[in-house]
């Protein structure tokens, strides 16, 4: 699998940390994003392959950032995980309605994180790679 890039969007430094450090020693280029707009303008300049989005944030929350990517059609396929506080069935459900892949409640393990953004990565380029094949 080729290295990825990650948009790691998380309002409290430790928790991004804790997540850029794992996913950067897994073979991925990281970046980071503290609030809702901050990570809509960072998503324009330079679209990533997957996106890590907490729920809570300090402005545009991360429901809104998903509605608003899942709008547009130039970011409507990118990945994203949500990663929240918020262990309620019903977040975890309006966040996959909203067009999240998966759902990661904090406090989460490093490996759990790396192991589920891996397996995404890895679905869409098999994904990827056959749809070109009868090209």
């Amino acid at each position: 699998m080729r290295a990825a890039h990650l948009l790691v969007v998380e309002d409290e430094p430790e928790i991004a940390e804790l997540a850029r450090y794992h996913l950067a020693r897994a073979g991925h280029r990281v970046t980071g994003a503290a609030n809702g707009w901050e990570a809509l303008t960072a998503i324009h300049d330079d679209p990533p392959d997957l996106i890590l989005l907490d729920l809570m944030l300090p402005d545009l929350d991360g429901l809104g950032v998903c509605e608003i990517l899942r709008r547009t059609p130039a970011t409507a396929t990118i990945p994203i995980v949500i990663v929240s506080a918020w262990t309620s069935g019903d977040s975890r459900i309006l966040g996959l309605e909203l067009g999240a892949l998966d759902y990661l409640t904090k406090p989460f393990s490093p490996r759990t994180l790396v192991d589920r953004v891996n397996r995404i990565l890895e679905a869409r380029a098999d994904r990827t790679a056959g749809s070109s094949v009868g090209a």
